[in-house]
């Protein structure tokens, strides 16, 4: 029974010491630093935010997924540059509209002429 014991308490000595050279040598397996607290990894331009920034962004992880606040964050600006974005090309489209109206009265008259 003692030996038993003896044999168990070695088996956990090692495993502990196994662990301890095991995290020291990797690390916690994470690829960067962890964020100082309150840092945030969220960054978009302030305008003309382009496919790539949507791509390299980053939230701050936390106990149960992403921090909400970044993401609310970020899906707030995208829908604003999605909303800017679609007035331009309305406001292009009505002035391609008339531009082509215009260019059609002008054809007519030169046949006419």
């Amino acid at each position: 029974m003692a030996s038993a014991l003896i044999y168990l308490f070695v088996v956990l000595v090692v495993a502990a010491v196994i662990y301890l050279l095991a995290a020291l040598v990797f690390g916690r397996g994470e690829q960067l630093e962890a964020l100082p607290p309150g840092a945030t990894p969220t960054r978009l331009p302030a305008v003309d935010v382009e496919g790539a920034d949507v791509r390299s962004l980053r939230f701050q992880q936390v106990l149960r997924g992403y921090k909400a606040a970044e993401v609310d964050w970020a899906l707030e600006r995208l829908a604003n540059e999605i909303d800017d974005l679609r007035g331009q090309v309305a406001v292009l489209q009505r002035q391609l509209d008339i531009a082509g109206d215009q260019l059609q009265r002008a054809r007519s008259v030169d046949r006419e002429e």
